[in-house]
């Protein structure tokens, strides 16, 4: 793993992909525009990857409160395997970080901003991968 650098933050879902960018001495975490799902987004990723000088990407991994894994964690393991190999010549590291509940705590933060359920709907997908990005740079 790489020690230094930005860290770019994914909450992969169905339709949108939230992103979150962290400084780089890896001490905040800043939402960045939702990706759209879907062909195009790993070249969508390392487009960013190249633009905002980032060294490690985190890929939320869906997992249900007991742990197990279903489909959307298998598409998240995926996801992370083609980042893996698009990035590898640039020597940037993809790893999968668990995100139980990201996208609740990014939701309960946006409405006790007083955001509406209906105003969130663009932004929460990069809220939960900030919230996401923050968990693993606290090392959970």
């Amino acid at each position: 793993m790489t020690l230094s650098g930005r860290v770019l933050a994914l909450d992969p879902g169905s339709k949108r992909v939230g992103v979150a960018l962290s400084d780089t001495a890896r001490t905040m975490a800043f939402p960045r525009p939702a990706l759209t799902a879907g062909d195009g987004l790993v070249s969508a990723v390392v487009s960013l990857v190249e633009e905002d000088e980032v060294s490690l990407v985190v890929v939320g991994l869906p997992r249900s409160l007991s742990g197990a894994e279903g489909t959307s964690a298998t598409l998240a393991r995926a996801l992370a395997t083609s980042l893996a190999e698009a990035l590898a010549p640039q020597g940037v590291g993809v790893e999968v970080h668990d995100e139980r509940l990201t996208t609740v705590q990014a939701s309960r933060a946006l409405k006790a901003a007083g955001r509406s359920a209906r105003s969130q709907k663009g932004s929460v997908d990069s809220a939960a991968a900030t919230v996401l990005l923050e968990s693993w740079m606290a090392g959970g």
